[in-house]
């Protein structure tokens, strides 16, 4: 089985074919091709993975490519995770956002605008080419913003583009080890929103529903990372544990003040991270797979940190430094490849799950999984404070998906300007023009 990985040099490709390692079952992946527009990024993580398939009897075979056509032709499967604008995008997105007094984080507010209006043509092309050359083949998209580009894509491959996260994974897995649940993988989580926001509503374990006995002991809920970053009275009044994405709009002055008080951005950080160790890759002797776990640990313990210091949330709980999209990554392509039925929260189309949403929309919610793909479960209505952001977040999702099909630049202004994190039409103008001035890949914009 052949899976292609577009964005094939990223920092974190070897986590996904560390996972393939572990996989001896028949039908399993025997050749992984990896996808990139530049080449020492593909030399430098094929040398990560050639490491960590030294010692594996039939590891599947690795080759990289930059001809995104020969990577796609004949895919079983296609794992996207691309970069548009790469790591010196995401740091220009913050800049441009915190100039403004709004936040410029990658998949929320002004940044996550900026960065799905320069990587939904490019999604849409690559759509357009797998219906082509490997109509066959089943997309799964990390790409951020995951749900507005699992949308932009489903346009061109319908249900065979599947989104991915592992934020709800990680929280529903927090939830279950506070409350002692023996078996997380036994505990349904009734977790319904869209990607980067959603809530937990309920844990069910034998039919019974947990979480009440959570949100009734301060206790409790002060134990784990959602309730130190939120805190019990407001989780309490939520009824419901919300995403940690979620901080950037219930403490969102909070945050931007943070953020605009750190010696430096996240994506800063994390472009400054991995130039030294693609840089230290260059070095023929340089351990390949000692660097990029040295760089792995450090990118995990600081993933956002700005937001637990401001809530005084402390470090990350050591169980939550592993990883883990990768992880659900392969049990969608397992269930599918196998018909090993199981149940994956994921971004999919609609289709009648949230009734105030159209069929079409993408929403993230839990899904029976087959060899006939990703099937949503009925949901009960979200509440109204929850209704009213998922509404206002999707029409601002619409509206990007929009400007990027017509380059309407006032349809651009617009898609800023109704988001609830910038509230206003003149910084919504002035990002615009902020991000065309740093961005080529907004000069499709008129």
């Amino acid at each position: 089985m052949k899976l292609t990985i577009l964005g094939g040099g990223g920092f974190r490709v070897p986590l996904v074919y560390g996972a393939l390692l572990g996989d001896r079952a028949e039908g399993r992946v025997t050749e992984v091709v990896l996808h990139d527009l530049d080449a020492e990024r593909l030399s430098a993580v094929s040398r990560v993975l050639a490491e960590q398939a030294a010692r594996v009897p039939d590891a599947p075979a690795v080759r990289p490519t930059t001809d995104l056509d020969e990577a796609l032709r004949g895919a079983d499967f296609v794992f996207s995770a691309i970069r548009v604008g790469g790591l010196e995008g995401r740091a220009d997105d913050e800049r441009v956002a915190l100039a403004e007094g709004v936040l410029g984080q990658e998949t929320v507010g002004a940044g996550g605008i900026a960065y799905g209006l320069r990587t939904v043509p490019v999604a849409v092309d690559i759509a357009r080419r797998v219906a082509r050359l490997a109509p066959d083949a089943w997309v799964i998209n990390f790409t951020n913003p995951a749900g507005l580009v699992t949308e932009a894509m489903s346009r061109h491959l319908g249900d065979r583009v599947i989104g991915i996260c592992d934020s709800p994974v990680g929280l529903g897995r927090r939830i279950a080890r506070v409350l002692g649940v023996a078996n997380p993988g036994e505990a349904f989580i009734d977790y319904v929103g869209l990607n980067h926001l959603g809530w937990v509503r309920g844990l069910r374990v034998a039919g019974r529903d947990e979480l009440p006995r959570l949100l009734a002991d301060p206790g409790l809920l002060g134990s784990f990372e959602e309730g130190r970053l939120f805190g019990p009275d407001w989780l309490r009044s939520l009824g419901a544990i919300p995403n940690e994405y979620l901080h950037y709009y219930y403490f969102n002055r909070e945050t931007v003040r943070a953020y605009r008080e750190a010696e430096q951005t996240r994506g800063a950080f994390l472009r400054d991270q991995q130039s030294r160790f693609y840089a230290e890759m260059r070095r023929p002797d340089a351990g390949a797979l000692t660097a990029w776990e040295r760089t792995r640990a450090e990118r995990e313990a600081t993933y956002m940190a700005e937001n637990r210091e401001t809530a005084g949330a402390g470090e990350r709980e050591a169980e939550d430094l592993s990883g883990g999209y990768e992880k659900v990554a392969l049990a969608l392509m397992r269930a599918i490849a196998r018909d090993e039925r199981t149940t994956l929260i994921l971004n999919v189309r609609n289709r009648g799950t949230l009734a105030v949403l159209d069929p079409e929309a993408v929403v993230e919610v839990p899904c029976l999984v087959d060899a006939n793909g990703a099937h949503p479960i009925a949901a009960d209505p979200l509440p109204g404070h929850a209704t009213g952001l998922v509404c206002a977040v999707k029409a601002v999702e619409r509206e990007v998906l929009s400007a990027a099909e017509s380059g309407s630049r006032a349809t651009a202004v617009k898609a800023f300007a109704l988001h609830p994190l910038v509230d206003s039409v003149s910084v919504a103008r002035r990002l615009v023009e902020g991000y065309s001035a740093v961005h080529p890949g907004l000069a499709y914009l008129r």
